[in-house]
């Protein structure tokens, strides 16, 4: 297929689901969905699997010889990544420290082999934030687009996409959210710095004073400030909205559709075209 101006391809893999969209930047529409494939995750093995089945629903949604030297983006279920914060050790002043530091915390919090894991950070000195993804899911996406002579751009978690959309418009005191189905993560801040990553479930018929506690719960544990603002991609309940006292939810990015797509679409549109 001809590749016009300003279009690429953004992959969505959900659990159970991949949604292959060409996206554009200077033309309407804005995204044509290009194809979905359905795949059964590795039974009892979970994430430490081959991902095979993934593999083969990608062959079916990108056909060979038909996207050639297109550019391809793919965002992730953050079910399918580890998203962890590391405390500096004391004294730490070498890369070396903060990633034997960040092995042992990852050890601690998920009791996995982290040679199982890719892991990769987006962090600053302070406040160092990483991601794993499974070796085996990105051998499976490599493999592919290098068959199909794709030029992979980004592979990443969908809270990374969104923190590294949208960290930068963040208003001071604000904390991060992001609602994907029935789960809101939250990224906590403090004096500008991202201190926590946490991922909450959401009961049905949640509303804002849900919200609220949920904020202060959060932020008690973490030893911070609740926020008075809570910056959101997603689509919130009406009444997470309403203005209550101080306390305020302000919507980032909601794409358009977004309640009639399945998971893995949502996941495409992550961050929007750019």
């Amino acid at each position: 297929m001809r590749r016009g101006l300003g279009h690429a391809l953004r992959l969505g893999v959900a659990a159970g689901t991949v949604s292959l969209w060409r996206s554009s930047r200077w033309r309407a529409p804005a995204w044509t969905l290009l194809g979905e494939a359905a795949y059964v995750p590795d039974a009892g093995l979970g994430l430490h699997g081959d991902f095979a089945a993934l593999g083969q629903a990608l062959e079916q949604i990108l056909p060979a010889g038909q996207y050639a030297r297109w550019p391809l983006s793919v965002v992730l279920d953050d079910a399918l990544a580890r998203l962890w914060q590391v405390d500096l050790p004391l004294g730490a002043a070498r890369l070396a420290d903060i990633e034997a530091a960040a092995a042992l915390r990852f050890q601690s919090l998920y009791g996995d082999v982290s040679g199982l894991w890719h892991s990769s950070s987006a962090w600053n000195a302070r406040a160092p934030f990483f991601c794993a993804v499974p070796r085996a899911l990105l051998a499976q996406l490599t493999r592919v687009a290098v068959a199909r002579k794709l030029a992979l751009i980004f592979i990443t978690p969908q809270f990374a996409r969104h923190w590294n959309r949208w960290h930068g418009a963040l208003k001071p005191g604000a904390w991060f959210g992001q609602l994907q189905e029935h789960t809101l993560t939250l990224g906590v801040r403090h004096d500008g710095c991202l201190r926590a990553v946490r991922a909450l479930p959401v009961p049905p018929g949640a509303g804002q004073d849900w919200l609220q506690q949920m904020l202060a719960r959060e932020a008690l544990l973490q030893g911070v400030s609740a926020p008075a603002l809570l910056q959101l991609c997603g689509a919130p309940p009406a009444g997470w909205l309403a203005p209550a006292g101080p306390f305020n939810c302000q919507i980032f990015f909601t794409p358009d559709g977004d309640g009639a797509w399945s998971p893995a679409a949502q996941l495409a549109h992550s961050g929007g075209v750019a």
